[in-house]
Protein backbone atom coordinates (compact mmCIF):
# COMPACT_ATOMS: atom_id res chain seq x y z
CA UNK A 1 0.00 0.00 0.00
CA UNK A 2 1.41 3.27 -1.19
CA UNK A 3 2.62 5.69 2.07
CA UNK A 4 0.11 8.34 0.82
CA UNK A 5 -3.08 5.78 2.26
CA UNK A 6 -4.15 5.65 5.82
CA UNK A 7 -3.53 2.63 7.31
CA UNK A 8 -6.85 2.44 9.27
CA UNK A 9 -9.24 -1.31 8.66
CA UNK A 10 -11.93 0.52 8.08
CA UNK A 11 -15.65 -0.81 7.86
CA UNK A 12 -15.72 -4.02 6.00
CA UNK A 13 -18.79 -5.78 5.91
CA UNK A 14 -17.00 -9.44 4.13
CA UNK A 15 -19.63 -11.53 2.61
CA UNK A 16 -18.80 -15.16 2.34
CA UNK A 17 -18.53 -16.79 -0.32
CA UNK A 18 -18.98 -20.66 -1.12
CA UNK A 19 -16.57 -21.42 -4.04
CA UNK A 20 -18.37 -23.48 -6.96
CA UNK A 21 -17.45 -25.24 -9.78
CA UNK A 22 -15.68 -22.39 -11.35
CA UNK A 23 -14.19 -20.82 -7.79
CA UNK A 24 -11.45 -21.17 -5.55
CA UNK A 25 -12.77 -23.79 -3.09
CA UNK A 26 -12.77 -22.57 0.66
CA UNK A 27 -12.36 -25.37 3.54
CA UNK A 28 -10.98 -24.47 7.40
CA UNK A 29 -8.86 -27.97 7.30
CA UNK A 30 -8.50 -30.44 4.18
CA UNK A 31 -11.32 -32.93 5.34
CA UNK A 32 -12.74 -35.66 3.91
CA UNK A 33 -16.60 -34.68 2.19
CA UNK A 34 -18.79 -37.57 1.25
CA UNK A 35 -21.58 -37.26 -1.11
CA UNK A 36 -24.26 -39.88 -1.52
CA UNK A 37 -27.20 -40.31 -3.81
CA UNK A 38 -24.83 -39.98 -7.10
CA UNK A 39 -26.29 -41.83 -9.73
CA UNK A 40 -24.14 -44.35 -11.24
CA UNK A 41 -24.39 -46.55 -14.06
CA UNK A 42 -23.82 -49.54 -12.81
CA UNK A 43 -22.59 -49.43 -9.17
CA UNK A 44 -19.99 -51.94 -8.29
CA UNK A 45 -20.65 -54.24 -4.89
CA UNK A 46 -19.19 -51.21 -2.16
CA UNK A 47 -18.73 -48.16 -3.17
CA UNK A 48 -15.31 -46.44 -1.97
CA UNK A 49 -15.67 -43.47 -0.09
CA UNK A 50 -13.78 -40.22 -1.61
CA UNK A 51 -10.58 -40.19 -0.49
CA UNK A 52 -8.49 -36.79 1.46
CA UNK A 53 -5.78 -35.24 -0.95
CA UNK A 54 -2.22 -36.63 -0.32
CA UNK A 55 0.17 -34.09 0.62
CA UNK A 56 3.43 -34.55 -1.71
CA UNK A 57 5.03 -31.33 -0.37
CA UNK A 58 4.67 -28.94 2.48
CA UNK A 59 6.09 -25.64 3.68
CA UNK A 60 5.23 -23.97 7.01
CA UNK A 61 8.49 -21.46 6.96
CA UNK A 62 9.30 -22.57 10.19
CA UNK A 63 12.51 -24.21 10.12
CA UNK A 64 15.86 -22.60 11.74
CA UNK A 65 13.61 -19.44 12.87
CA UNK A 66 15.30 -17.29 15.38
CA UNK A 67 14.61 -14.01 16.57
CA UNK A 68 15.45 -11.79 13.68
CA UNK A 69 13.28 -12.14 10.85
CA UNK A 70 14.66 -13.21 7.38
CA UNK A 71 13.32 -12.40 3.60
CA UNK A 72 12.07 -15.46 1.81
CA UNK A 73 14.78 -16.14 -0.48
CA UNK A 74 16.92 -16.44 2.82
CA UNK A 75 14.76 -19.45 4.21
CA UNK A 76 15.63 -23.34 3.55
CA UNK A 77 13.13 -25.88 4.07
CA UNK A 78 13.44 -28.83 6.10
CA UNK A 79 14.93 -31.43 5.12
CA UNK A 80 14.96 -34.21 3.06
CA UNK A 81 14.01 -31.82 0.49
CA UNK A 82 16.02 -28.26 2.02
CA UNK A 83 14.19 -26.62 -0.22
CA UNK A 84 15.46 -23.07 -1.18
CA UNK A 85 12.80 -19.91 -2.65
CA UNK A 86 12.96 -17.09 -5.19
CA UNK A 87 10.43 -14.08 -6.21
CA UNK A 88 10.22 -11.18 -8.34
CA UNK A 89 12.51 -7.65 -6.53
CA UNK A 90 9.15 -6.27 -6.02
CA UNK A 91 8.10 -8.80 -4.32
CA UNK A 92 11.32 -8.55 -1.85
CA UNK A 93 11.65 -5.10 -1.15
CA UNK A 94 9.11 -2.17 0.68
CA UNK A 95 7.83 -4.79 3.49
CA UNK A 96 6.86 -7.82 0.71
CA UNK A 97 9.12 -11.10 1.41
CA UNK A 98 9.86 -10.53 5.16
CA UNK A 99 8.81 -14.15 7.53
CA UNK A 100 8.13 -12.91 10.55
CA UNK A 101 6.10 -13.50 13.67
CA UNK A 102 4.31 -12.03 17.23
CA UNK A 103 7.43 -13.14 18.56
CA UNK A 104 10.11 -11.09 16.52
CA UNK A 105 11.23 -7.46 18.12
CA UNK A 106 8.23 -4.80 17.18
CA UNK A 107 11.25 -2.82 15.59
CA UNK A 108 10.74 -3.65 11.61
CA UNK A 109 14.08 -4.98 9.83
CA UNK A 110 16.35 -2.00 8.49
CA UNK A 111 15.79 -1.34 5.36
CA UNK A 112 12.82 -3.36 4.71
CA UNK A 113 10.62 -0.12 3.97
CA UNK A 114 7.87 -1.33 6.44
CA UNK A 115 7.78 2.07 8.14
CA UNK A 116 4.88 2.25 11.02
CA UNK A 117 3.31 -1.15 9.15
CA UNK A 118 5.38 -3.67 10.70
CA UNK A 119 3.27 -4.73 13.81
CA UNK A 120 0.50 -4.94 11.31
CA UNK A 121 1.90 -7.97 9.01
CA UNK A 122 3.11 -9.39 12.17
CA UNK A 123 -0.88 -9.73 12.96
CA UNK A 124 -1.56 -11.07 10.27
CA UNK A 125 1.38 -14.03 10.62
CA UNK A 126 -0.34 -14.56 14.48
CA UNK A 127 -3.91 -15.13 12.70
CA UNK A 128 -2.41 -17.40 10.36
CA UNK A 129 -1.35 -19.67 13.58
CA UNK A 130 -4.60 -19.30 15.25
CA UNK A 131 -6.53 -20.22 12.10
CA UNK A 132 -4.63 -23.50 11.86
CA UNK A 133 -4.82 -24.24 14.90
CA UNK A 134 -0.95 -23.39 16.28
CA UNK A 135 0.32 -21.02 18.69
CA UNK A 136 -0.40 -17.98 17.42
CA UNK A 137 2.86 -15.90 18.91
CA UNK A 138 5.28 -18.32 17.10
CA UNK A 139 3.66 -18.72 13.85
CA UNK A 140 5.87 -18.01 11.01
CA UNK A 141 4.60 -16.28 7.56
CA UNK A 142 5.41 -14.60 4.63
CA UNK A 143 3.87 -11.13 5.05
CA UNK A 144 3.41 -8.22 2.29
CA UNK A 145 2.51 -4.69 3.21
CA UNK A 146 2.79 -3.58 -0.39
CA UNK A 147 4.40 0.19 0.22
CA UNK A 148 4.62 0.95 -3.03
CA UNK A 149 3.05 -0.64 -6.17
CA UNK A 150 4.64 -4.12 -7.54
CA UNK A 151 3.06 -4.27 -11.06
CA UNK A 152 1.02 -7.05 -12.26
CA UNK A 153 1.09 -10.81 -12.26
CA UNK A 154 4.93 -10.86 -10.32
CA UNK A 155 5.84 -14.12 -8.69
CA UNK A 156 5.45 -14.01 -4.97
CA UNK A 157 6.91 -17.18 -4.25
CA UNK A 158 9.08 -19.71 -6.51
CA UNK A 159 10.66 -23.31 -5.31
CA UNK A 160 14.20 -23.22 -6.77
CA UNK A 161 14.44 -27.33 -7.00
CA UNK A 162 12.23 -29.57 -8.25
CA UNK A 163 10.21 -32.00 -5.75
CA UNK A 164 9.77 -35.46 -6.72
CA UNK A 165 6.04 -36.72 -6.42
CA UNK A 166 6.67 -40.67 -7.38
CA UNK A 167 5.11 -41.16 -10.52
CA UNK A 168 3.86 -39.32 -14.00
CA UNK A 169 0.08 -38.79 -14.65
CA UNK A 170 -0.88 -37.20 -11.54
CA UNK A 171 -3.37 -34.74 -10.70
CA UNK A 172 -1.77 -32.29 -8.72
CA UNK A 173 -3.36 -28.71 -7.32
CA UNK A 174 -2.08 -26.26 -4.80
CA UNK A 175 -3.25 -25.23 -1.28
CA UNK A 176 -1.78 -22.52 0.87
CA UNK A 177 -3.59 -20.77 4.12
CA UNK A 178 -3.65 -16.67 3.86
CA UNK A 179 -4.50 -13.54 5.62
CA UNK A 180 -5.35 -10.14 4.08
CA UNK A 181 -6.11 -6.66 5.79
CA UNK A 182 -7.34 -3.50 4.61
CA UNK A 183 -10.06 -5.36 2.14
CA UNK A 184 -11.64 -1.78 1.65
CA UNK A 185 -8.50 -1.04 -0.83
CA UNK A 186 -7.38 -3.11 -3.38
CA UNK A 187 -7.33 -6.63 -2.89
CA UNK A 188 -4.47 -9.40 -3.13
CA UNK A 189 -4.91 -11.71 -6.37
CA UNK A 190 -3.10 -14.96 -6.02
CA UNK A 191 -2.89 -17.60 -8.59
CA UNK A 192 -0.70 -20.79 -8.56
CA UNK A 193 1.13 -22.34 -10.78
CA UNK A 194 2.93 -25.79 -11.18
CA UNK A 195 6.04 -25.86 -12.73
CA UNK A 196 6.94 -28.84 -14.91
CA UNK A 197 10.89 -28.06 -15.79
CA UNK A 198 10.17 -24.71 -17.60
CA UNK A 199 6.70 -25.13 -17.91
CA UNK A 200 4.19 -23.67 -15.67
CA UNK A 201 0.55 -25.13 -15.41
CA UNK A 202 -1.89 -23.45 -14.32
CA UNK A 203 -4.44 -24.72 -11.25
CA UNK A 204 -6.69 -21.73 -10.70
CA UNK A 205 -9.31 -20.22 -12.84
CA UNK A 206 -10.03 -17.51 -10.20
CA UNK A 207 -7.67 -16.07 -7.87
CA UNK A 208 -7.39 -16.21 -4.35
CA UNK A 209 -8.98 -13.42 -2.60
CA UNK A 210 -9.42 -13.43 1.12
CA UNK A 211 -10.89 -10.19 1.61
CA UNK A 212 -13.45 -11.07 -0.99
CA UNK A 213 -13.53 -15.04 0.11
CA UNK A 214 -13.13 -15.77 3.89
CA UNK A 215 -12.67 -18.97 5.04
CA UNK A 216 -12.78 -17.45 8.62
CA UNK A 217 -12.32 -13.68 10.74
CA UNK A 218 -9.59 -13.98 13.59
CA UNK A 219 -8.89 -11.21 15.35
CA UNK A 220 -10.68 -8.94 12.54
CA UNK A 221 -8.72 -10.42 10.15
CA UNK A 222 -10.09 -12.52 6.90
CA UNK A 223 -8.45 -15.85 6.44
CA UNK A 224 -8.56 -19.45 4.56
CA UNK A 225 -7.43 -21.93 3.60
CA UNK A 226 -7.38 -22.24 -0.25
CA UNK A 227 -7.19 -25.34 -2.60
CA UNK A 228 -6.74 -24.32 -6.21
CA UNK A 229 -9.89 -25.32 -8.19
CA UNK A 230 -8.67 -26.65 -11.09
CA UNK A 231 -6.05 -29.46 -10.51
CA UNK A 232 -3.48 -30.43 -13.40
CA UNK A 233 -3.04 -33.27 -14.70
CA UNK A 234 0.42 -33.52 -14.29
CA UNK A 235 2.61 -35.05 -17.05
CA UNK A 236 6.36 -34.77 -15.02
CA UNK A 237 7.96 -37.11 -12.04
CA UNK A 238 8.95 -33.78 -10.61
CA UNK A 239 7.44 -30.98 -9.70
CA UNK A 240 8.30 -27.02 -8.64
CA UNK A 241 5.47 -24.61 -7.57
CA UNK A 242 5.02 -20.58 -8.23
CA UNK A 243 2.59 -18.08 -6.58
CA UNK A 244 2.03 -15.20 -8.40
CA UNK A 245 -0.01 -12.09 -7.34
CA UNK A 246 -2.22 -10.78 -10.37
CA UNK A 247 -2.73 -7.16 -8.47
CA UNK A 248 -0.30 -4.83 -9.89
CA UNK A 249 -1.85 -2.10 -7.22
CA UNK A 250 0.28 -0.84 -4.47
CA UNK A 251 -3.51 0.71 -2.39
CA UNK A 252 -4.60 -2.44 -0.38
CA UNK A 253 -2.77 -5.90 -1.44
CA UNK A 254 -1.63 -6.50 1.62
CA UNK A 255 -1.32 -10.18 2.63
CA UNK A 256 0.61 -12.75 4.30
CA UNK A 257 0.48 -16.97 3.45
CA UNK A 258 1.52 -19.88 5.17
CA UNK A 259 1.41 -23.49 5.03
CA UNK A 260 1.98 -23.63 1.05
CA UNK A 261 1.25 -27.61 -0.13
CA UNK A 262 1.37 -29.13 -3.13
CA UNK A 263 -1.65 -32.02 -3.15
CA UNK A 264 -2.23 -35.17 -4.72
CA UNK A 265 -5.62 -34.95 -5.86
CA UNK A 266 -5.78 -38.38 -8.27
CA UNK A 267 -8.71 -40.32 -8.25
CA UNK A 268 -9.22 -43.38 -7.44
CA UNK A 269 -10.46 -46.78 -9.96
CA UNK A 270 -11.92 -49.52 -9.34
CA UNK A 271 -13.16 -52.79 -10.71
CA UNK A 272 -16.10 -54.68 -9.93
CA UNK A 273 -18.16 -57.81 -11.61
CA UNK A 274 -21.48 -58.33 -10.87
CA UNK A 275 -22.75 -61.09 -10.69
CA UNK A 276 -19.74 -62.52 -9.56
CA UNK A 277 -20.95 -65.76 -10.38
CA UNK A 278 -22.72 -66.83 -13.69
CA UNK A 279 -22.77 -69.74 -15.95
CA UNK A 280 -20.23 -69.60 -19.18
CA UNK A 281 -22.03 -67.99 -21.73
CA UNK A 282 -24.36 -65.72 -19.76
CA UNK A 283 -23.20 -61.64 -19.60
CA UNK A 284 -21.93 -60.33 -16.32
CA UNK A 285 -21.14 -56.23 -15.92
CA UNK A 286 -17.73 -55.37 -15.55
CA UNK A 287 -18.00 -52.03 -13.75
CA UNK A 288 -15.28 -49.26 -13.78
CA UNK A 289 -15.65 -46.61 -10.72
CA UNK A 290 -13.65 -43.69 -10.51
CA UNK A 291 -13.94 -41.78 -7.16
CA UNK A 292 -13.40 -38.07 -6.93
CA UNK A 293 -10.83 -36.73 -4.16
CA UNK A 294 -12.49 -35.09 -1.30
CA UNK A 295 -12.42 -31.87 -2.48
CA UNK A 296 -14.29 -32.61 -5.34
CA UNK A 297 -12.28 -30.36 -7.98
CA UNK A 298 -12.82 -31.73 -11.09
CA UNK A 299 -10.12 -33.97 -12.90
CA UNK A 300 -10.50 -33.82 -16.75
CA UNK A 301 -8.50 -36.26 -19.21
CA UNK A 302 -7.62 -39.05 -16.66
CA UNK A 303 -7.20 -42.33 -18.87
CA UNK A 304 -6.82 -46.13 -18.76
CA UNK A 305 -7.18 -49.54 -21.32
CA UNK A 306 -7.75 -52.57 -19.29
CA UNK A 307 -6.88 -56.15 -20.52
CA UNK A 308 -9.79 -58.51 -20.55
CA UNK A 309 -8.63 -61.74 -19.53
CA UNK A 310 -7.94 -64.65 -21.98
CA UNK A 311 -11.43 -65.77 -24.14
CA UNK A 312 -13.13 -63.02 -22.78
CA UNK A 313 -15.64 -61.16 -25.02
CA UNK A 314 -18.33 -57.97 -24.93
CA UNK A 315 -21.53 -58.48 -25.08
CA UNK A 316 -23.02 -56.66 -28.00
CA UNK A 317 -24.42 -53.83 -26.11
CA UNK A 318 -23.23 -50.50 -25.86
CA UNK A 319 -20.94 -49.30 -22.27
CA UNK A 320 -22.90 -47.19 -19.68
CA UNK A 321 -21.27 -44.32 -18.45
CA UNK A 322 -22.12 -41.25 -16.20
CA UNK A 323 -18.66 -39.94 -16.66
CA UNK A 324 -18.54 -36.80 -18.43
CA UNK A 325 -16.79 -35.82 -21.77
CA UNK A 326 -16.24 -39.86 -22.24
CA UNK A 327 -14.86 -41.97 -24.75
CA UNK A 328 -15.41 -45.74 -24.46
CA UNK A 329 -13.69 -48.47 -27.03
CA UNK A 330 -14.30 -51.99 -26.62
CA UNK A 331 -12.44 -54.27 -28.79
CA UNK A 332 -9.76 -56.16 -29.66
CA UNK A 333 -9.71 -58.35 -26.15
CA UNK A 334 -9.10 -54.11 -24.18
CA UNK A 335 -11.75 -51.42 -22.77
CA UNK A 336 -10.07 -48.09 -23.35
CA UNK A 337 -11.66 -45.16 -21.84
CA UNK A 338 -11.17 -41.53 -21.37
CA UNK A 339 -13.19 -39.14 -19.38
CA UNK A 340 -13.99 -36.31 -16.49
CA UNK A 341 -15.16 -36.36 -13.45
CA UNK A 342 -17.19 -33.04 -12.88
CA UNK A 343 -16.62 -30.56 -10.21
CA UNK A 344 -18.89 -31.64 -6.56
CA UNK A 345 -18.95 -35.39 -8.21
CA UNK A 346 -17.86 -38.13 -5.93
CA UNK A 347 -17.66 -40.48 -8.75
CA UNK A 348 -18.22 -41.83 -12.16
CA UNK A 349 -18.84 -45.34 -13.72
CA UNK A 350 -17.91 -47.10 -16.53
CA UNK A 351 -20.28 -50.44 -17.04
CA UNK A 352 -19.22 -52.95 -20.02
CA UNK A 353 -21.18 -56.47 -20.60
CA UNK A 354 -18.77 -59.07 -20.96
CA UNK A 355 -18.53 -63.14 -21.03
CA UNK A 356 -16.49 -65.84 -21.32
CA UNK A 357 -17.29 -69.36 -23.24
CA UNK A 358 -14.87 -71.12 -21.12
CA UNK A 359 -15.83 -72.18 -17.20
CA UNK A 360 -13.06 -70.37 -15.24
CA UNK A 361 -12.03 -68.41 -12.09
CA UNK A 362 -10.88 -64.76 -13.82
CA UNK A 363 -9.54 -62.16 -12.24
CA UNK A 364 -8.91 -58.14 -13.56
CA UNK A 365 -6.07 -56.92 -11.17
CA UNK A 366 -3.93 -53.39 -11.51
CA UNK A 367 -1.41 -55.62 -13.82
CA UNK A 368 -3.74 -55.40 -16.66
CA UNK A 369 -3.61 -51.99 -16.93
CA UNK A 370 -1.76 -51.70 -21.01
CA UNK A 371 -2.10 -47.79 -19.37
CA UNK A 372 -3.15 -45.56 -16.66
CA UNK A 373 -3.06 -41.88 -16.76
CA UNK A 374 -4.40 -39.45 -13.71
CA UNK A 375 -6.12 -42.75 -11.45
CA UNK A 376 -4.87 -44.87 -8.85
CA UNK A 377 -4.01 -48.52 -9.64
CA UNK A 378 -7.11 -50.63 -8.91
CA UNK A 379 -7.38 -53.69 -6.78
CA UNK A 380 -8.50 -57.46 -7.96
CA UNK A 381 -11.48 -58.23 -8.97
CA UNK A 382 -12.89 -61.64 -9.84
CA UNK A 383 -15.69 -63.64 -11.52
CA UNK A 384 -16.64 -67.05 -11.86
CA UNK A 385 -17.92 -68.62 -14.72
CA UNK A 386 -19.72 -72.31 -13.95
CA UNK A 387 -19.68 -74.96 -16.76
CA UNK A 388 -22.78 -75.60 -18.36
CA UNK A 389 -24.80 -77.69 -16.44
CA UNK A 390 -23.95 -81.02 -17.68
CA UNK A 391 -26.60 -83.92 -17.25
CA UNK A 392 -26.15 -86.94 -15.07
CA UNK A 393 -25.29 -90.52 -15.85
CA UNK A 394 -24.51 -93.14 -13.53
CA UNK A 395 -26.07 -97.04 -13.67
CA UNK A 396 -25.00 -100.26 -11.57
CA UNK A 397 -26.00 -103.75 -11.39
CA UNK A 398 -24.30 -106.43 -9.42
CA UNK A 399 -24.61 -109.39 -12.08
CA UNK A 400 -26.37 -110.37 -15.24
CA UNK A 401 -26.25 -113.06 -17.77
CA UNK A 402 -26.51 -113.41 -21.73
CA UNK A 403 -26.99 -116.71 -23.25
CA UNK A 404 -29.00 -118.48 -25.93
CA UNK A 405 -31.48 -120.69 -23.97
CA UNK A 406 -31.25 -118.14 -20.34
CA UNK A 407 -31.28 -114.79 -20.08
CA UNK A 408 -30.88 -112.78 -16.46
CA UNK A 409 -31.75 -109.45 -16.30
CA UNK A 410 -29.39 -107.08 -14.30
CA UNK A 411 -29.35 -107.68 -10.76
CA UNK A 412 -30.61 -105.00 -8.64
CA UNK A 413 -29.92 -102.08 -10.75
CA UNK A 414 -29.71 -98.76 -9.54
CA UNK A 415 -29.73 -96.14 -12.32
CA UNK A 416 -29.84 -92.20 -12.51
CA UNK A 417 -29.83 -91.70 -16.06
CA UNK A 418 -29.88 -88.48 -18.32
CA UNK A 419 -31.16 -86.53 -15.78
CA UNK A 420 -29.77 -82.77 -14.79
CA UNK A 421 -30.98 -82.98 -11.27
CA UNK A 422 -28.89 -84.27 -8.17
CA UNK A 423 -30.18 -87.26 -6.78
CA UNK A 424 -29.19 -90.82 -5.99
CA UNK A 425 -31.04 -94.21 -6.52
CA UNK A 426 -29.85 -97.41 -3.95
CA UNK A 427 -30.84 -100.95 -3.71
CA UNK A 428 -29.72 -104.40 -1.91
CA UNK A 429 -30.64 -107.76 -2.72
CA UNK A 430 -29.78 -110.72 -0.19
CA UNK A 431 -29.03 -113.64 -2.72
CA UNK A 432 -28.70 -113.60 -6.27
CA UNK A 433 -29.07 -116.58 -9.19
CA UNK A 434 -27.12 -116.32 -12.39
CA UNK A 435 -29.16 -119.29 -14.03
CA UNK A 436 -26.85 -122.29 -13.97
CA UNK A 437 -23.56 -120.36 -14.53
CA UNK A 438 -23.43 -119.11 -10.78
CA UNK A 439 -24.65 -117.53 -7.98
CA UNK A 440 -23.80 -114.48 -5.71
CA UNK A 441 -24.43 -113.55 -2.30
CA UNK A 442 -25.40 -109.86 -1.07
CA UNK A 443 -25.58 -107.28 -3.85
CA UNK A 444 -25.69 -103.47 -2.86
CA UNK A 445 -25.55 -100.77 -6.00
CA UNK A 446 -25.68 -96.95 -5.60
CA UNK A 447 -26.12 -94.40 -8.48
CA UNK A 448 -25.34 -90.57 -7.11
CA UNK A 449 -25.45 -87.08 -9.02
CA UNK A 450 -24.06 -84.64 -6.40
CA UNK A 451 -23.52 -81.00 -7.12
CA UNK A 452 -21.21 -79.10 -4.65
CA UNK A 453 -21.59 -75.51 -3.51
CA UNK A 454 -19.29 -74.16 -6.30
CA UNK A 455 -21.61 -75.58 -8.81
CA UNK A 456 -19.01 -78.27 -9.94
CA UNK A 457 -20.86 -81.81 -10.72
CA UNK A 458 -20.12 -85.34 -10.38
CA UNK A 459 -21.88 -88.73 -11.32
CA UNK A 460 -20.63 -92.07 -8.95
CA UNK A 461 -22.04 -95.48 -9.56
CA UNK A 462 -21.01 -98.22 -7.70
CA UNK A 463 -21.76 -102.12 -7.13
CA UNK A 464 -20.73 -104.14 -4.59
CA UNK A 465 -21.59 -108.06 -4.47
CA UNK A 466 -20.51 -110.87 -1.99
CA UNK A 467 -19.79 -114.75 -2.26
CA UNK A 468 -19.08 -115.18 -6.09
CA UNK A 469 -18.98 -118.70 -7.54
CA UNK A 470 -18.81 -119.02 -11.28
CA UNK A 471 -18.52 -121.94 -13.75
CA UNK A 472 -18.43 -124.48 -11.61
CA UNK A 473 -15.95 -122.71 -9.27
CA UNK A 474 -13.60 -121.89 -12.01
CA UNK A 475 -14.08 -117.59 -10.88
CA UNK A 476 -14.71 -117.40 -6.93
CA UNK A 477 -14.51 -114.40 -4.88
CA UNK A 478 -15.71 -113.35 -1.31
CA UNK A 479 -16.40 -109.68 -1.98
CA UNK A 480 -16.22 -107.50 -5.24
CA UNK A 481 -16.88 -103.43 -5.70
CA UNK A 482 -16.69 -102.05 -8.86
CA UNK A 483 -16.77 -97.99 -8.99
CA UNK A 484 -17.03 -95.97 -12.02
CA UNK A 485 -16.99 -91.81 -11.41
CA UNK A 486 -16.78 -88.58 -13.62
CA UNK A 487 -16.70 -85.39 -12.46
CA UNK A 488 -16.35 -81.96 -14.15
CA UNK A 489 -13.62 -79.02 -13.40
CA UNK A 490 -13.67 -74.93 -13.22
CA UNK A 491 -12.76 -74.85 -17.07
CA UNK A 492 -15.53 -77.50 -17.92
CA UNK A 493 -13.63 -80.52 -18.26
CA UNK A 494 -15.34 -83.73 -17.79
CA UNK A 495 -12.56 -86.48 -16.39
CA UNK A 496 -13.48 -90.28 -15.84
CA UNK A 497 -12.25 -92.72 -13.41
CA UNK A 498 -12.59 -96.35 -12.24
CA UNK A 499 -11.43 -98.52 -9.62
CA UNK A 500 -12.01 -102.74 -8.61
CA UNK A 501 -11.00 -104.25 -5.49
CA UNK A 502 -11.75 -107.63 -4.99
CA UNK A 503 -11.37 -109.95 -1.57
CA UNK A 504 -10.02 -112.84 -2.28
CA UNK A 505 -10.58 -113.47 -5.96
CA UNK A 506 -9.29 -116.44 -7.55
CA UNK A 507 -9.45 -117.99 -11.07
CA UNK A 508 -8.92 -121.62 -12.26
CA UNK A 509 -7.58 -121.97 -8.76
CA UNK A 510 -5.02 -119.24 -8.78
CA UNK A 511 -5.16 -116.54 -6.58
CA UNK A 512 -5.29 -112.70 -8.41
CA UNK A 513 -3.09 -110.05 -6.21
CA UNK A 514 -1.97 -107.70 -8.87
CA UNK A 515 -4.56 -106.60 -11.10
CA UNK A 516 -4.38 -104.16 -13.97
CA UNK A 517 -7.07 -102.83 -16.52
CA UNK A 518 -8.40 -105.52 -18.80
CA UNK A 519 -6.81 -108.55 -17.13
CA UNK A 520 -7.53 -111.45 -19.24
CA UNK A 521 -7.01 -114.79 -18.65
CA UNK A 522 -8.32 -117.91 -20.42
CA UNK A 523 -9.27 -121.01 -18.54
CA UNK A 524 -8.81 -124.31 -21.25
CA UNK A 525 -12.23 -125.60 -22.35
CA UNK A 526 -13.82 -123.24 -20.10
CA UNK A 527 -14.19 -119.85 -21.45
CA UNK A 528 -12.00 -115.94 -21.08
CA UNK A 529 -12.51 -114.36 -18.03
CA UNK A 530 -11.38 -110.46 -18.16
CA UNK A 531 -11.02 -108.77 -15.09
CA UNK A 532 -11.46 -105.08 -14.85
CA UNK A 533 -12.88 -104.91 -17.88
CA UNK A 534 -12.67 -100.47 -18.65
CA UNK A 535 -14.97 -98.88 -21.75
CA UNK A 536 -14.57 -95.12 -21.77
CA UNK A 537 -17.53 -93.68 -22.89
CA UNK A 538 -18.87 -90.26 -24.58
CA UNK A 539 -15.31 -89.25 -26.23
CA UNK A 540 -14.42 -89.78 -22.18
CA UNK A 541 -16.54 -87.73 -20.94
CA UNK A 542 -17.93 -90.86 -19.35
CA UNK A 543 -16.47 -94.15 -18.07
CA UNK A 544 -18.15 -98.33 -17.31
CA UNK A 545 -16.44 -100.89 -15.96
CA UNK A 546 -16.86 -104.84 -15.13
CA UNK A 547 -15.57 -106.13 -12.39
CA UNK A 548 -15.51 -109.75 -14.11
CA UNK A 549 -16.75 -110.38 -17.32
CA UNK A 550 -16.88 -113.95 -18.39
CA UNK A 551 -17.06 -115.16 -22.33
CA UNK A 552 -17.83 -118.59 -22.32
CA UNK A 553 -18.47 -121.10 -25.27
CA UNK A 554 -22.04 -121.27 -26.99
CA UNK A 555 -22.48 -117.45 -26.39
CA UNK A 556 -22.47 -117.00 -22.79
CA UNK A 557 -21.88 -113.77 -21.53
CA UNK A 558 -21.73 -112.89 -17.73
CA UNK A 559 -21.14 -109.73 -15.77
CA UNK A 560 -20.42 -109.61 -12.14
CA UNK A 561 -20.12 -105.83 -10.67
CA UNK A 562 -20.82 -103.41 -13.36
CA UNK A 563 -20.79 -99.42 -12.75
CA UNK A 564 -21.19 -96.89 -15.25
CA UNK A 565 -20.95 -92.89 -14.43
CA UNK A 566 -20.73 -89.33 -16.76
CA UNK A 567 -21.51 -86.17 -17.42
CA UNK A 568 -23.22 -85.13 -20.84
CA UNK A 569 -23.50 -82.19 -22.09
CA UNK A 570 -27.60 -81.39 -22.48
CA UNK A 571 -29.05 -82.66 -25.72
CA UNK A 572 -26.77 -85.38 -26.32
CA UNK A 573 -27.58 -88.94 -25.76
CA UNK A 574 -25.91 -90.25 -23.12
CA UNK A 575 -23.65 -93.55 -23.29
CA UNK A 576 -25.24 -97.11 -22.69
CA UNK A 577 -22.59 -99.78 -22.50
Amino acid sequence: MNDSYARGRGSRAIRRVLAGSAALALSSVLTAVVQSGTATAAAPASLRAPQAPKVVFAENFERGQRATPILVTGYTGAAPVNQTYTADPAWLTACNGWITSLQNPGVPPQNSGCGGWWQSAQQMAGALGKWSGGDAAKNHAVTAYTNGDPGANKTQLETRKPVDIGATGRFLTLSVDVAEVNCHANHAKLGFYLLDGSTAVPTSTTPIQPCAQPGGVVDGIPVGTYTSDSPALFRGSTVGLRLVNFQGSGYGNDAAYDNVRVLDVTPQLDVAYSPGQAEAGKPVTLTFTITNTSELAEKKGWSFTEKLPDGFTPVGTTPVTDCSIAAVRVGDGQVKVTGTLDAGKVSCTVAVEVTSERAGTYTTCAADLVESTGVNLPGCAGVRFLPHPLVFDAHAYGGRLSAPLIRVAPLVPSDLTCTPTAGSDEHKLVNGRLGQVGSVGVITTSATGKVDPSGLRTATASATTARIRLLGGAVTADEIVAVARARNDESGRVTADSQVNFANLRVNGVRITKLKANLTIDIPRVGKVVINEVTRTGGGAGIAVNAIHVHAPGDVDVVVGHARAGLTEPGKPCPVV
